[in-house]
């Protein structure tokens, strides 16, 4: 299976691309996309390049699933808001690329990645380059999306034993009370 992670940001949005065999994860792409170069006061602009950015990117490396990282609340509300639009953008272009999305938090991508959930960003950069044996480290933005991708990687496959075993239960449940019932 091949995960696409996206860490949202309006002005630098990280992606990762792994691919997940079993247990084994293997790196296949990771950068940003930056809206930088586009003036604060163009915010649909600065939209339509991560939305098209994303579009791009499935183009490219053909995702089976997407993981996006889920924000909090900044200090500053008018920060929070626009980062909620620019992950708004993110979110809306996987869903048009017909990508099943999950989404988590910055806690739950270090606890997976570094083991913790206070890992900062040079421990999440290193256990990054470790997990899937790169040559040097990535940038902080695409360490953060192939995190969430690694973090999807190990919570869905669990999260799908979970579904299936539910699924399992409810199956025999019901078969045993249409046995009672009769």
């Amino acid at each position: 299976m091949r995960i696409l992670g996206i860490d949202p940001g309006l002005q630098t949005t990280g992606f990762g691309v792994v691919d997940v065999e079993g247990h084994s994860l293997r790196y296949v792409a990771s950068g940003t996309i930056s809206t930088r170069h586009i003036g604060k006061g163009q915010l649909p602009t600065r939209l339509k390049v991560l939305f098209d950015g994303i579009g791009e990117i499935n183009e490219r490396y053909k995702p089976d699933a997407a993981a996006v990282e889920i924000v909090f609340v900044n200090v500053n509300p008018q920060s929070t808001l626009l980062l909620g639009q620019a992950r708004g953008a993110c979110l809306t272009a996987l869903v048009a690329c017909n990508l099943s999305v999950a989404e988590y938090t910055a806690l739950q991508m270090k606890q997976a990645v570094a083991g913790h959930g206070s890992a900062a960003k040079a421990q999440v950069q290193e256990m990054v380059k470790r997990l899937l044996q790169l040559p040097g480290l990535p940038g902080s933005d695409a360490a953060d999306a192939l995190g969430i991708a690694i973090t999807h990687a190990h919570v869905g496959r669990s999260m799908a034993r979970l579904e299936t075993a539910a699924m399992l239960e409810k199956g025999l449940a019901g078969r045993y009370r249409q046995g009672r019932t009769r």
